[in-house]
């Protein structure tokens, strides 16, 4: 069997190619960057599944909740989650299923641990991540309380937090559509 020259020619540049990508690929070899240490790597690490695998340590109650709110969340969301320069948080229940959904944590948000996870991440706007976990906890409470979803003497946690039924559960569950997903 032979080859033409333009076959061996475009066989030697992939091989070259795929040889220079593995190379590149080793930090040591282009003498950039460096290994991040594992503590760094955990600053960065703080994501909440639904299920609550990752919530930290730490708790907050709906009182205090309400104290934090005021300070670092009303000024955007209003005094009492009802919006204002930013999204509404409560209320929207029932709408879900009109031509104008109102999408708040109450009416919408399957988990409450997502919420956690988004204040924890995105919140306050303008210094995100700022907050402590029993800060955030509390505004998690809080909000959750504003929706009548917990009561007033909630105390949340990494073991009740994730245990908060929300309205709409199981509202964002359907069969996939796609042929090649079981």
């Amino acid at each position: 069997m032979s080859y033409s020259p333009r076959t061996i020619l475009v066989g030697a540049a992939v091989s070259f190619a795929l040889t220079t990508l593995a190379r590149a690929a080793d930090t040591d070899s282009l003498g950039i960057g460096y290994v991040a240490s594992p503590a760094q790597i955990a600053g960065w690490d703080i994501d909440v599944r639904a299920d609550g695998e990752g919530l930290p340590p730490g708790h907050g109650s709906v009182r205090d909740g309400e104290k934090i709110f005021a300070e670092t969340c009303a000024a955007c969301h209003g005094a009492k989650g009802e919006g204002k320069l930013a999204d509404r948080l409560v209320g929207g229940f029932g709408t879900l299923v009109t031509s104008k959904p109102v999408r708040t944590v109450g009416s919408y948000w399957p988990y409450a641990s997502t919420l956690f996870d988004y204040i924890r991440r995105a919140m306050p706007f303008n210094a995100p991540q700022s907050l402590t976990a029993d800060q955030v906890y509390a505004v998690s409470a809080y909000i959750l309380y504003l929706n009548d979803i917990v009561t007033e003497d909630t105390v949340l946690d990494a073991t009740s937090l994730p245990r908060v039924e929300m309205p709409n559960r199981n509202g964002l569950t359907s069969p996939d559509p796609r042929p090649d997903v079981p």
